[in-house]
């Protein structure tokens, strides 16, 4: 097949839609199929093509980096003219996404992403009258998880595709006792503050723990034995997670999936996280929970995974166990399988 992925998130910039968009080309690739895919913003993959600069759009503790021009919707929609079916994600942000929900002349599979809590989410509650005629568009709908599934409910035909990641690349190295590793961007509801803020009680008890900061910058005024590694490289990110004894998830709000608690889970870390659902569903048993915002609660579910080292070791090889679900094998047959559907039963007429 020849596939149109469509992305609605500046593909220069990191995120979670943007990182599995990423991984499915690559996948699909693998599996023989041709794929085009069409964002905002530069990217260096095979088959990229720009709908042109994004625009970023900051509400609710988060940026959302979209192209606001009509200009690059005609541009996605040209671009799809070509292909045999299109996988959009998230259909109802604009421009490049919602252009092709409304305008494209192809099979379309449709995936959601987002908590309505979020922005995204907020376009989809506020624009429900028409987004009952959009969906119609779509031949098959899918999303992450059971709660960015609820916008699309009332479809009654939603199915449930959880993002992945290539589960046999992570794998836990030798575990660096008091080491405990954190991976997200600045954004406020990343909880990354809360962290910092139990860091000096986790520190008292264990003079020689570590935290080490992946994805985010340095806020300023950390506490000592803090390291900022910035972005790094895939390979850098798996490294640090396999070398970490705990993960810690401290998300505050709008989490429809989290594949940063999946990406650790394969690491074999030992996860702390916040109560959120999309966590609960993802790690299950296999990671201990805390309220967010609660740094007190932080700290004494750290402390005590560094107090016992056994204990640490074993909730991570569950969590290592449980990752399997979510491996490409399972996430890539399911899309192709949706995109099967959807072009057998597009109308052509």
């Amino acid at each position: 097949m020849k596939i149109g992925l469509v992305c609605p998130y500046d593909m220069a910039l990191s995120g979670g839609v943007q990182d599995q968009v990423l991984r499915l080309r690559r996948w699909l690739t693998d599996a023989g199929h041709t794929v085009k895919l069409i964002a905002p913003g530069e990217c260096d993959a095979p088959g990229f093509v720009s709908a042109g600069p994004a625009t970023v759009v900051r509400a609710n503790g988060a940026a959302t980096p979209v192209a606001l021009s009509t200009a690059a919707g005609r541009r996605v929609v040209d671009e799809l003219r070509d292909v045999d079916v299109a996988h959009v994600h998230e259909p109802l942000m604009p421009q490049v996404s919602l252009t092709a929900l409304r305008r494209a002349t192809v099979p379309m599979v449709g995936t959601f992403h987002a908590d309505v809590s979020t922005p995204a989410g907020a376009v989809y509650r506020f624009g429900k009258p028409l987004t009952r005629k959009w969906f119609g568009r779509l031949q098959v709908i899918t999303a992450v998880s059971t709660i960015a599934a609820r916008v699309v409910a009332d479809t009654g035909r939603v199915r449930i595709i959880p993002n992945g990641i290539d589960v046999e690349d992570y794998a836990a190295g030798e575990k660096q006792v008091g080491s405990v590793a954190f991976l997200g961007r600045n954004d406020e509801r990343k909880g990354l503050r809360y962290l910092l803020e139990a860091w000096p009680t986790i520190r008292q008890l264990h003079p020689r723990a570590e935290l080490t900061v992946i994805g985010a910058d340095d806020p300023g005024n950390s506490p000592d034995g803090v390291l900022f590694a910035g972005r790094v490289s895939e390979a850098d990110k798996r490294r640090l997670l396999g070398a970490a004894s705990v993960f810690c998830a401290p998300n505050l709000s709008g989490e429809s999936f989290g594949i940063v608690v999946v990406e650790a889970m394969a690491a074999g870390c030992a996860i702390v996280a916040s109560g959120l659902p999309a966590f609960v569903r993802v790690a299950g048993d296999s990671a201990r929970y805390v309220a967010p915002g609660d740094s007190g609660g932080i700290s004494h579910e750290i402390n005590r995974l560094l107090d016992d080292e056994a204990a640490a070791r074993k909730l991570g090889e569950a969590a290592a166990a449980s990752s399997v679900q979510f491996g490409r094998e399972r996430v890539a047959a399911a899309y192709t399988a949706a995109y099967q559907e959807a072009l057998a039963s597009y109308d052509r007429g």
